[in-house]
């Protein structure tokens, strides 16, 4: 499948495999708790592709079993996540820095994406000849593609995608571990309370002592983190379109960011940026404004992306020229990304996304986050915790907290526009909405400056190694 790949730096591929015994070291089992087979991950060509079919295999009419193909194609794609699921945790938890370098996931990571783009190939081929047909259904955390066999043709039942029942399992099984955790330190603070009762303590102390252990404050979860503190100032907004949610198999097509300062001025000699797609749009206190766009593989824009195409307008069937570069093949872009987001803390809507699309495919941010070197704020829980207007209701049970909700209610975004799903224009409103939000949080003592609110810029960062 080489041929549908795109042009990759080989050097980095091959060593990621020297990573493995780091790895193994330390990573026993993966996200379904079954024992990882390192042996069988040595064997992977991480270079010229970990599926099983070829270009000609992916043609209508080959003469190959397209059905056998896909099917061993799905288990390497379901046995690979399950280990790729599990290595953010391993490597952030690994205080001894057994594993010094991220790269071995980033290698998989990469594989898989092509591994995919070459599953949905070999779908289209049984789409054209005859054989089945693809619906998608969206199940619980995530959505799936279906497939009905057609009349006369074989059952489907071995190809069936099983993304969804193993997503949805692994949640399952973190939901129970937490409930498990919780129910423990209950019952810690249970006994720790009637010790100190046994021992003389006043009756009176304990709800308090109960309620100081155990009580959490109105709306608070594990986003808060990403909260801005009250001394932030200069800030890099960022935002990026992929080609899909997961980052396991999907491509970063395109990366838009500015600055903007909180408090201070905007710098005298700021550079002006580029313009944004529409008019309307004003930098305001806004400078250093960039706009990235990057390619696809060939397998990938032959399969096209028609609901990527409705929603951002970039259609990735033309992305797949030399013109476009793939930005997980792309060192320097990677690295000019990194050293930007080292400088100062990073902004992002539902930052998490962003976060996660970089540990698997920006070169050293691993294990730069990891050492404590980059700080991430997300105006979503802004959004959830300090924004009234997105109160819980009918329509959205769990609060109005989009990118495009939130910016109307700042007062960053008419109400008559839409946001525009590119990287730069949502970057940009996402820091005008942010700044109102700030002032006015600031001008009523909430927020930051608040009861619950924290010195300094806030965020979230890696608490780095601990002795």
């Amino acid at each position: 499948m080489s041929a549908m790949y795109g042009h990759a730096d080989d050097d980095w591929l091959m060593r990621a495999h020297g990573d493995i015994d780091q790895w193994a070291a330390v990573m026993d089992v993966d996200a379904d708790d079954r024992p990882i087979d390192w042996n069988w991950v040595r064997t992977l060509d991480l270079v010229h592709g970990v599926g099983v079919a070829t270009v000609h295999d992916c043609d209508a009419g080959a003469s190959s079993d397209v059905h056998d193909l896909l099917r061993r194609d799905l288990m390497i794609r379901d046995r690979l996540e399950a280990i790729l699921t599990c290595c953010d945790r391993v490597f952030m938890t690994d205080y001894d820095r057994l594993i010094p370098s991220y790269r071995l996931p980033r290698a998989l990571a990469h594989a898989n994406r092509r591994l995919n783009d070459e599953i949905n190939l070999l779908r289209d081929r049984g789409v054209a000849e005859g054989l089945w047909t693809v619906a998608y259904e969206h199940r619980e955390r995530v959505t799936v593609p279906v497939l009905q066999a057609a009349e006369g043709a074989p059952a489907v039942d071995d190809i069936q995608d099983r993304t969804a029942e193993l997503v949805n399992g692994r949640a399952e099984r973190r939901k129970r571990a937490r409930e498990q955790r919780g129910a423990g330190d209950r019952l810690m603070v249970a006994a720790n309370l009637e010790g100190a009762i046994a021992a003389g303590g006043a009756a009176g102390d304990a709800p308090d002592a109960e309620g100081a252990a155990v009580a959490s404050p109105i709306g608070s979860d594990w986003r808060d983190v990403y909260l801005p503190g009250r001394g932030l100032d200069a800030v890099m907004g960022i935002d990026i379109e992929t080609t899909g949610t997961d980052p396991l198999r999907d491509y970063i097509i395109d990366v838009g960011f500015e600055y903007m300062n909180m408090v201070t001025p905007r710098p005298q000699d700021a550079p002006a940026g580029m313009p944004y797609v529409d008019s309307s749009y004003q930098a305001g206190d806004a400078y250093g404004q960039a706009r990235l766009g990057f390619g696809v593989t060939r397998a990938n824009a032959w399969h096209g992306n028609e609901a990527i195409r409705n929603l951002t307008g970039i259609d990735v069937k033309m992305r797949s020229s030399s013109q476009w570069r793939l930005f997980d093949e792309w060192p320097q872009a990677q690295q000019g990304l990194l050293m930007r987001l080292e400088q100062q803390p990073f902004v992002a809507h539902n930052a998490n996304f962003e976060h996660r699309f970089f540990l698997h495919n920006v070169a050293g941010y691993a294990e730069s986050y990891r050492a404590g070197h980059i700080v991430i704020i997300d105006t979503m829980p802004m959004s959830r915790r300090w924004d009234e207007g997105s109160a819980p209701s009918e329509a959205h049970p769990y609060g109005d907290n989009s990118l495009e909700s939130y910016a109307k209610r700042q007062g960053a975004l008419p109400e008559d526009s839409s946001e525009r799903h590119l990287g730069l224009e949502d970057a940009h409103i996402m820091l005008m909405a942010m700044k109102r939000h700030l002032t006015a949080l600031r001008e009523a003592h909430r927020g930051p400056w608040g009861p619950d609110g924290v010195s300094g810029t806030g965020g979230k960062r890696a608490k780095g190694r601990r002795w």
